[in-house]
Order: C-alpha cells, then sequence, then structure tokens
C-alpha cells in the first residue's frame, strides 16, 4: 500500500485477527478492502474477483506450522492444496496473470552445503514443505502451458515486526518459532526457553538460520510484482528467488541480541536437538538482488528491537 498499490484482502482469519486489517489501515491512512472469505470457497472469491480489477495476487494462503503438518498431514494438503487450486482456476476465469507465492526454504530439505542458492536439489522432508514444492510444481506447469507469469518467493526465517509497534507476530497458543518464544519469555508471559542442541557443527552448538525481517520480505514481494510486470512477454514465465540475508544467525546470537534490545537476560536451557532439524541453513540471495534489485536491508539488531517494541505495546498481542 506505501509503494502506491491498491491492495484487496482475503482471509479466513482462522490464524489471525480482523484487528490487523485495522493497525494497517491506521499505519497507511488508506482503507483495506477486506473480504472475510475462505479462498477454497470458490464462489466467494470469484465474488471478490467480479468486485474488482485483479491486476496479480499474491499468494499467502495456508497453514504453516512443520510439527502440526507431520500430525495432521491430511489437513495440510487439503488446505494448502485446494486453496491454491481454486485460486489459480478463479485467477484463470478472470484472465488475472500474475502470481507471487509464499514458498519456502523448507523445500530444499536437509542441503548438502550452504549458502543456498535457488538451483539446489529439493529435498523436501515434512508434509508442510512438500505442500509448498507441489504448488511450485503447479505454478511451473501452469505457466508452462499459458501466459501466466508467477514468481516464486522462498523465505527463510522471517521475523520482527512493523516499526511503528502496530502490527506484528501474534502466534496462537504456544509459538511454533523462536522469535515469539523469546519476546514471551522476556515480557514474562512464560517462564524459559528450551533451546533444541547445544551440540551442533556450529560457531556455539546451536542451530544456525537465517533470519530476515519481515519488512524486507514484504519488500520483495513488491519487488517481485514490478518484475513480473518488467519482463512480461505474452508467453508463461516461471522465477524462482530465495528471501534471506545471506548470513546465518545461531539461537544463542538472537538470544543475546534479545537480551540487548529488552535490556535483560533470557532464561533458557538447552534441551535435545528436534528430530528432523539441520545444523546450519541460510540464503544465498544473490539471484534476487541481480533479478529484482531487492536486498535485505535491515539488521539483526533491527529485527530485534522492532520484536520488543510490537511485544511491550502488545502484550497480549492483538488482544490488548
Amino acid at each position: 500500500m506505501q509503494a502506491g498499490y491498491d491492495v484487496v484482502v482475503t482471509d479466513n482469519l482462522s490464524n489471525s485477527v480482523k484487528t490487523a486489517v485495522d493497525r494497517v489501515e491506521k499505519i497507511t491512512g488508506k482503507t483495506v478492502a477486506f473480504h472475510r472469505i475462505d479462498v477454497r470457497d470458490k464462489a466467494a472469491l470469484s465474488n471478490v474477483f467480479t468486485q474488482y480489477a485483479i491486476d496479480a495476487v499474491i499468494h499467502m494462503a495456508g497453514l504453516k506450522a512443520v510439527g502440526e503438518s507431520c500430525a495432521e498431514p491430511l489437513r495440510y494438503y487439503q488446505n494448502n492444496l485446494d486453496a491454491s487450486m481454486i485460486l489459480f482456476e478463479v485467477m484463470k476465469a478472470f484472465s488475472v496473470n500474475k502470481v507471487v507465492f509464499s514458498s519456502s526454504a523448507t523445500v530444499y530439505g536437509d542441503p548438502d552445503s550452504v549458502p543456498i542458492t535457488e538451483d539446489f536439489p529439493l529435498r523436501v522432508m515434512n508434509p508442510y514443505g512438500r505442500t509448498k514444492f507441489m504448488v511450485e510444481e503447479m505454478l511451473r506447469d501452469i505457466t508452462a502451458a499459458s501466459d501466466m507469469q508467477a514468481v516464486l518467493l522462498r523465505y527463510f526465517n522471517p521475523i520482527g515486526a512493523h516499526e511503528s509497534g502496530l502490527i506484528g507476530e501474534d502466534p496462537h497458543g504456544t509459538p511454533n518459532n523462536l522469535l515469539p518464544y523469546i519476546a514471551q519469555v522476556a515480557i514474562g508471559q512464560r517462564d524459559k526457553l528450551s533451546v533444541f542442541g547445544g551440540d551442533y557443527p556450529t560457531p556455539d552448538g546451536t542451530g544456525v538460520r537465517d533470519y530476515i525481517h519481515v519488512v524486507d520480505l514484504a519488500k520483495g514481494h513488491v519487488k517481485a510484482l514490478e518484475r513480473m510486470v518488467a519482463v512480461e512477454t505474452g508467453q508463461g514465465q516461471c522465477l524462482t528467488y530465495n528471501l534471506g540475508t545471506g548470513r546465518g544467525s545461531s539461537v544463542i546470537e538472537v538470544i543475546t541480541a534479545f537480551e540487548q534490545a529488552c535490556g535483560h537476560s533470557i532464561n533458557y536451557d538447552i534441551v535435545d536437538r528436534r528430530p528432523g532439524d539441520v545444523p546450519a541453513y541460510y540464503a544465498d540471495p544473490q539471484l534476487a538482488n541481480d533479478e529484482m534489485g531487492w536486498q535485505a536491508e535491515r539488521s539483526l539488531n533491527d529485527m530485534m528491537t522492532d520484536t520488543w517494541r510490537w511485544q511491550t505495546q502488545n502484550p497480549k498481542g492483538y488482544k490488548a
């Protein structure tokens, strides 16, 4: 919206709240056209496309917890694949031929080396990752057979919050990701953090990941929209980019940076490794820089500071 686009949002609010949309309106000073629907409801989705002249779609509708996907694989396949197929059918019906898809670095599985480039083998290791891989495959096939322009954005580890402190990560129940858990320990909602594994072959023994500020990630989507307009030839095309910083940070580094942001120590224990976790995982984002003119700009300290601002201004998330 701040880049000048008019935005229509559809969401079933299964893992979010309308308050977040209201906060976006406050930040931008613009009205968000919001429709509470499930993307799998083809009639409701078609009605949205009837109301607006849609130029492009950013497809983020999906369940995204790895552990939950292993426990409930059918739910993940049904939700993530059906949502995608129905969305692409409706796009075709309304002659909308540009889509940016929220994929994931999970599709790389356990890589042979780091940093990871887009041409690495895809070795998905869980149902969540397989749904991302399958939607990527759908789009590769659709673009080969039509004029569809698709950009697959493989996110690494998005964290942080908007600098206003008005919108941020508010997970339902126990957080599945590291940073919201740290923030809840820091503010006193939880007693301590469990660090899974202290004996990895990394500088301090804890897992290394590529953490990217969510605002940098959002700007990557704007660059992806611009890229599709720039390369449109009348033929289908499917482009793939890693969105990461190109630098790995260990769990201990993240904890230390958050301690600096919040001004006090974080209580944690190092416990056994989790099955399926890999020692180090970070992107080579050079292709996104070369072809889209995008690169991450915010530091790990920025991510911690913005997260702490969000957490202190919203101690109970959007329920406050």
